[in-house]
C-alpha cells in the first residue's frame, strides 16, 4: 500500500462499516458540509450533505433488521496532494438477520476526496449504474 492508498482504503472502510452499523451520523461524517452528489436513484443531485443525509437516512433506516455488505472492487485511485479521484465498482449485498445474502447490486462509484487538517472527506460523488 502506498501513501495515496491508504486514506482511500481509511473512507471506503469507514464507508463499509457505516453502512453495514446503519450509522448514518458516520456515515455523513465522510463527507463535506458542501458535497455534492449525483446519485443512481430518485434524485438528480444533491447539493450539500444536508440534502444527501435525507435520502442516506430513508435507505439505512428502511433496511429493519437487513444490514448491507459493501463491497470495493477495482479501485483506482489517482491526484496527489490534498485532492484525490477515486473511482471503483462498490457492490451492496443484503444480508438477512441470518447472515444470509438476500440479493445485491453493483454501482459504479466516483469520488473526489479532499484532505483538510483532520481527515479525507467526500466533496464529491457520483454513482450509476448501466441503464440496460
Amino acid at each position: 500500500m502506498n501513501e495515496i492508498d491508504e486514506p482511500v482504503n481509511s473512507v471506503i472502510e469507514a464507508y463499509r462499516q457505516a453502512v453495514f452499523d446503519r450509522d448514518v451520523d458516520a456515515f455523513m461524517r465522510l463527507y463535506e458540509p458542501g458535497a455534492r452528489v449525483f446519485d443512481a436513484w430518485n434524485v438528480w443531485s444533491y447539493e450539500s450533505a444536508g440534502e444527501w443525509r435525507g435520502s442516506v437516512e430513508g435507505w439505512l433506516t428502511s433496511l429493519g433488521d437487513e444490514r448491507v455488505r459493501v463491497t470495493a472492487e477495482q479501485v483506482q485511485v489517482r491526484g496527489e496532494g490534498p485532492l484525490l479521484i477515486v473511482s471503483a465498482f462498490f457492490r451492496y449485498a443484503a444480508i438477512s438477520s441470518e447472515g444470509v445474502e438476500l440479493r445485491a447490486i453493483k454501482n459504479r462509484l466516483t469520488w473526489a476526496l479532499r484532505s483538510d487538517s483532520e481527515a479525507w472527506k467526500i466533496v464529491h460523488e457520483h454513482t450509476s449504474v448501466p441503464s440496460d
